[in-house]
């Protein structure tokens, strides 16, 4: 759990040794904020909610008159406490470390964040389900978390791509993320300007919520 916590760290001094020109850290920093809030809040969830079930804890509360919606919203609640620290750890790292600059308010940037965040949390929890040990849930990673770093306009700008993957693009939960941070922390704009990539991680969040509900298993099938 420790190295969860710090990897983040570690990728960030890299990158910020990497480009030690202010004027491109500032612009690629917005995209890797949202790329490993997304990233290690998945991941992080992914493996701790695995863990509940192979213990049998799910198993335990599934036989109890608690409500598959109660245990959902309350794993979030648990797994977004220790996501949103990861988060915070990492954004004060940046601006403060790494002396990023930005043009928003700092409070409107760490609110966006957790709109990534909770859907992230969520995406981990419905993922889990299908997976039968860590290594399997590690190995998930390069059908969700990739596809969405390499089309969101972290690597490249979106209206760059093929028409096709724009369109992929705009189904992709995340290029909002990038979008969305970008237009914060760039240009200043406040929630209200990027309302409309704050209600699409919101509605995603709730979507996959709903999808975790129908999905939950009481353990691990070998």
């Amino acid at each position: 759990m420790g190295l969860i916590f710090l990897a983040p760290l570690v990728v960030m001094t890299l990158i910020g040794l990497s480009f030690p020109q202010a004027g491109i850290l500032d612009y690629i920093a917005p995209a890797l904020l949202a790329t490993l809030a997304l990233f290690f809040g998945f991941l992080l969830t992914g493996i701790s909610f695995l863990r509940e079930r192979f213990q049998g804890t799910m198993e335990r509360l599934m036989a109890s008159p608690v409500s598959r919606f109660d245990i959902v919203v309350g794993y979030l609640l648990g797994f977004f406490i220790f996501a949103l620290i990861q988060t915070l750890i990492i954004l004060l790292f940046t601006v403060y470390v790494l002396d990023v600059n930005y043009r928003g308010d700092l409070w409107q940037i760490i609110v966006f964040q957790v709109a990534i965040i909770i859907g992230a949390v969520n995406l981990g929890i419905f993922i889990s389900s299908f997976a039968r040990n860590e290594f399997q849930m590690v190995q998930f990673i390069p059908l969700i978390i990739l596809p969405q770093i390499f089309l969101c306009g972290v690597v490249w700008p979106v209206k760059q791509m093929p028409n096709y993957l724009q369109w992929l693009s705009a189904v992709l939960p995340l290029t909002y993320g990038v979008e969305g941070l970008r237009d914060i922390m760039l240009t200043g704009k406040n929630l209200i300007d990027v309302g409309v990539d704050l209600a699409i991680l919101l509605a995603y969040a709730v979507f996959i919520s709903a999808l975790t509900m129908i999905t939950l298993r009481r353990g691990v099938k070998e």
